[in-house]
């Protein structure tokens, strides 16, 4: 199979990362944490080698780099954090079921309220309509920086600035964009919120909780955290605090060399080269019979296309038997694609990684095309 769903995880790793895994279940076996032993030392610095460059890589403070399990555990944590004592918050109308299910939870409950904004093509637009939004109890926003449907980028920069000014909390949603955009704390974000396994090339089961500092999360888990155990209840000292339980040692330590790989590369590098990919492969098919993209303006390297009004599931199968891996649907993101207009239909999503060539773009246009001309 070529794999064109980079945007749910990244596929094929670079070697480095499996190298990692494989070295920290040969090597690094003890309970970073949990023992003043050798092996149990040893292991916790390869953790802290890892959480030194993640937040290099972000630029925040070490303590205050979080591992998860996945994206939507960091934005979990940081929505029901910032928002267990109630209030209003604002997220957009891209957002990932792992923003949006968080929110209605709460909602549901009766402990907070929230608003959708829309997404203009026009991002003063936007940013104004935010303003409009935000009320006297808005305690935060939290919004996707870019689609996993569509690779819209917001105005986060922008609206990062509306919330400063307003003394709110800002939780970005950077699942799709980590890696690809130079993103750090300075641009005005308080919390970030990524996965380890999508455009920083780690495996699965990881992910990344960036803290700006200025705000304490309440916890969701408690437990184990290898200090004060004398005390029950769960300690300030970040990040041990949002970090009960054993951590994912192999999928941490291929995350470093995850990191290390985009780092080298650059993510403005891999923007570029894949997004050639995706103008590559939208050339190809435009002014086929049938074909509809749907173009957005700026974007990381993702494109959602249809073919008539045919299920968008029952296309990306006909793709799958001839070798090619996208995703049908509406990608968790039902928001989204209410947005976009194509909540019945679905999308078909292409999102190329590191490892894409040119070559396979063509190769799948010519495959849509011919999908195309049957009748």
């Amino acid at each position: 199979m070529i794999n064109f769903d980079n945007s749910a995880t990244s596929f094929p790793k670079p070697p480095e990362v499996k190298k990692a895994v494989m070295r920290a279940l040969e090597v690094y076996g003890g309970n970073p944490g949990r023992g003043g032993h050798k092996l149990s030392i040893d292991t916790a610095e390869q953790i802290f080698s890892v959480r030194q460059a993640a937040a290099e890589m972000f630029g925040a403070e070490t303590e205050n780099t979080v591992f998860t399990a996945n994206c939507t555990m960091a934005l979990n944590m940081a929505i029901k954090g910032i928002m267990e004592y109630g209030g209003h918050i604002i997220i957009s109308g891209y957002e990932h079921n792992a923003v949006l299910r968080p929110v209605y939870a709460l909602a549901k409950a009766r402990r907070v309220t929230f608003s959708v904004l829309p997404v203009y093509d026009d991002d003063e637009r936007t940013v104004n309509e935010l303003r409009r939004l935000i009320r006297h109890d808005t305690r935060c926003v939290c919004c996707t920086v870019a689609s996993n449907v569509s690779g819209r980028i917001l105005p986060y920069r922008e609206i990062a600035r509306v919330c400063r000014s307003h003394g709110i909390c800002f939780i970005a949603d950077a699942a799709q964009a980590a890696g690809l955009l130079d993103l750090k704390l300075s641009d005005g974000f308080d919390f970030i919120c990524t996965a380890g396994h999508k455009a920083l090339y780690g495996p699965s089961g990881t992910g990344l909780l960036i803290c700006g500092g200025e705000y304490t999360l309440s916890t969701i888990i408690e437990g184990g955290t290898g200090t004060n155990s004398a005390d029950p209840e769960q300690g300030d000292q970040m990040p041990e605090r949002l970090e009960s339980g054993t951590v994912n040692t192999a999928g941490i330590l291929g995350l470093g060399a995850g990191i290390e790989f985009v780092k080298r590369k650059t993510p403005a590098a891999l923007m570029k080269q894949e997004s050639a990919l995706i103008e590559r492969f939208e050339k190809a098919v435009s002014g086929t019979d049938g074909v509809k993209l749907y173009p957005c303006g700026r974007r990381v390297p993702i494109s959602s296309f249809n073919l008539r009004e045919m299920n968008s599931q029952s296309l990306s199968m006909k793709l799958s038997q001839r070798g090619f891996a996208l995703r049908g649907g509406l990608h968790c993101a039902g928001l989204a694609h209410r947005s976009m207009g194509t909540l019945t239909q679905g999308t078909v999503r292409l999102s190329p990684g590191a490892f894409s060539t040119p070559k396979e773009a063509d190769m799948l246009a010519a495959a849509v095309r011919e999908i195309a001309a049957e009748r």
